[in-house]
């Protein structure tokens, strides 16, 4: 919600370690890391970039400075009062949010502070989220005229309605503690904690084969936007491929076996 930055360094830190963990980290954090169309832009590359990297694992979607996100860019916006130019920016945004669920690896959220409206609709479109329990969460786009619509979308996706709805129609914030109860997050700790708190989730994660994860992350956003019927037959669908799948087979077999797994390598 602030005015673009003449801040030559990347709008986004793209960093991957050995594990196949792939970082993003917004960097204008004297904008309060605001979606400006260099941040969208940048955002859109690094997850092009990850989707065709067959050694992703995992990516975390962090921030620079005391905000995680505070939204859109107002000043941007404002200085384009034309309708085809919103169309087009909220196209952008829009891309970048179903980008995160169609990548085949886990995404998590690493709130370190304020996310609100397109802030806080990255948290609710990433597939998992830690939060740091000063940071907080709105929709508060309603304060300056503005009903957060797209920020909608996820938001209703992971709590009751009646709750989203009066964070929506009122612009009031919540804590992180009542995120967490709301289910906007999934672990909430003290800001030193954080990273800690990251890691045991990244371990989880990384401790899973990666094709099973794709194959289930596919599947649970898919058989969301469907009937109950058809969601069972695509649930029924997934399990029998999966169970085919080399990593299943080796899975059962080590459960029989009374063994860890040996997960193959790229098994495909």
């Amino acid at each position: 919600m602030f005015s673009a930055s003449a801040d030559s360094s990347p709008p986004v830190l793209h960093t991957q370690d050995e594990r196949g963990v792939h970082t993003l980290t917004l960097n204008r954090a004297s904008m309060f890391n605001a979606l400006s169309e260099e941040v969208l832009a940048a955002l859109q590359g690094a997850l092009d970039a990850i989707a065709s990297d067959p050694l992703a694992r995992v990516v975390v979607i962090a921030a620079q400075g005391k905000a995680f996100c505070a939204g859109h860019n107002l000043k941007e916006m404002r200085a384009q009062p034309e309708l085809a130019y919103y169309q087009k920016l909220f196209a952008r945004c829009t891309r970048v949010m179903l980008a995160i669920q169609h990548l085949p690896v886990p995404v998590i959220a690493r709130v370190q502070g304020l996310a609100t409206a397109a802030g806080c609709q990255l948290v609710a479109q990433s597939d998992l989220a830690v939060a740091a329990r000063h940071a907080s969460f709105g929709v508060n786009g309603i304060d300056v005229g503005l009903f957060c619509a797209t920020p909608s979308v996820p938001l209703v996706r992971n709590m009751l309605p009646k709750q989203a709805m009066e964070m929506l129609l009122t612009g009031a914030f919540i804590t992180a503690d009542e995120a967490l109860a709301r289910g906007l997050v999934n672990r909430v700790v003290p800001l030193e904690s954080l990273d800690a708190e990251l890691e045991k989730l990244l371990q989880a994660l990384l401790s899973k084969p990666r094709e099973a994860l794709a194959m289930g992350k596919a599947l649970f956003y898919k058989q969301r936007e469907t009937g109950i019927e058809a969601a069972y037959q695509l649930a029924g669908q997934t399990m029998a491929c999966n169970m085919t799948h080399a990593v299943a087979q080796e899975g059962v077999q080590a459960f029989i076996d009374k063994r860890t797994p040996q997960w193959p390598v790229a098994a495909s």
